[in-house]
């Protein structure tokens, strides 16, 4: 008898890449499961005219998939890593983690080879205030100015000229194949990540055992880890998506090392740590450096970041 899964994911097109690959993946691993995608358009979809942090932040991306499946209209979601919260609703949980793909931020333009070619002034494009004060950090003298909507939107804003360059992650670009058309494309390797970055979230309803199994199926354990220590750095620190915050765990052989920078949108008052553990002892290290950065004065940098996150002083916003 052929078992019925149903993903409930976003509608924009790499959340669709996303949740087809997962379909595959689920009815190779499990010939007699069917999987059933379940398309919904999040409200951090619609709103496209605000900073996603003044309409409640990277939560408008996930709340709705996460309705659906406490409705009973969906056994599983996949979301973007770096869109889930550090709470999960009472009902559900995140059990699977996929591997981890290239996590670079980078540059793309239709008139400068890279960032350090453009001219003094120039306008970057970014939504993003991790991207915002790591940009300004090295590059004082650029002007940002705010980019949303998807994808596609976005390239089309560069390409009319609206902006110098963007600043986006790779992994989306590759995923659906958008590096080929832009003349200038570099990786920005000095620029820490986002909590999650390149990595599926595999979110269920608690208690099914068989979806469970399903979504376990799903999971690398190195990238588990890796993003369980970042998310414990994000909740221990309180950070959401109106304050600047980058934090990136990475495992090399027996050992891994998770850094961490916050600071002003503007690129000033920067504090950066690092900690490094066995793999074997490391449960603890994400709250560990979140306490080392807490002890140097992290919780009035980013109170001070959040009050001045959208202020009229900030660069202009489109």
């Amino acid at each position: 008898m052929t078992e019925k899964l149903i993903i409930a994911t976003r509608a924009s097109q790499l959340a669709l890449w996303q949740a087809y690959h997962i379909k595959e993946r689920v009815e190779k691993h499990f010939s007699g499961v069917e999987v059933e995608i379940n398309k919904i358009t999040s409200r951090g979809d619609k709103i496209l005219d605000r900073p996603l942090a003044l309409v409640g932040g990277k939560g408008h991306f996930t709340k709705e998939l996460e309705d659906e499946m406490l409705a009973g209209h969906a056994h599983l979601a996949v979301h973007s890593l770096k869109d889930v919260p550090t709470y999960i609703p009472e009902g559900l949980e995140l059990v699977a983690i996929t591997e981890r793909q290239d996590q670079s931020d980078v540059f793309l333009s239709h008139r400068y080879e890279t960032l350090e070619a453009l001219p003094v002034g120039a306008v970057v494009g970014t939504t993003s205030l991790r991207r915002r004060m790591q940009i300004l950090q090295k590059r004082p003298d650029l002007k940002i100015k705010d980019l949303r909507g998807n994808v596609n939107t976005r390239l089309r804003k560069l390409e009319e000229g609206q902006y110098d360059a963007i600043i986006l992650a790779y992994i989306g670009l590759y995923r659906l194949d958008l590096l080929k058309d832009i003349p200038y494309v570099e990786k920005l390797d000095f620029m820490i990540p986002p909590m999650g970055q390149a990595a599926l979230g595999i979110e269920i309803v608690e208690n099914d055992e068989r979806v469970r199994e399903i979504a376990l199926s799903l999971n690398d354990e190195k990238s588990f880890l890796s993003t369980k220590l970042e998310r414990d750095f994000i909740a221990k620190i309180g950070a959401g998506c109106s304050a600047p915050v980058a934090v990136n765990a990475v495992i090399e052989g027996e050992e891994i090392t998770i850094r961490a920078m916050l600071g002003y949108p503007d690129g000033t008052n920067i504090l950066e740590a690092s900690l490094s553990a066995e793999v074997a002892s490391c449960e603890n290290l994400g709250e560990a450096l979140a306490q080392v950065m807490i002890d140097d004065g992290a919780m009035e940098i980013l109170d001070k970041a959040e009050a001045l996150a959208f202020k009229e002083e900030m660069p202009e916003r489109l």
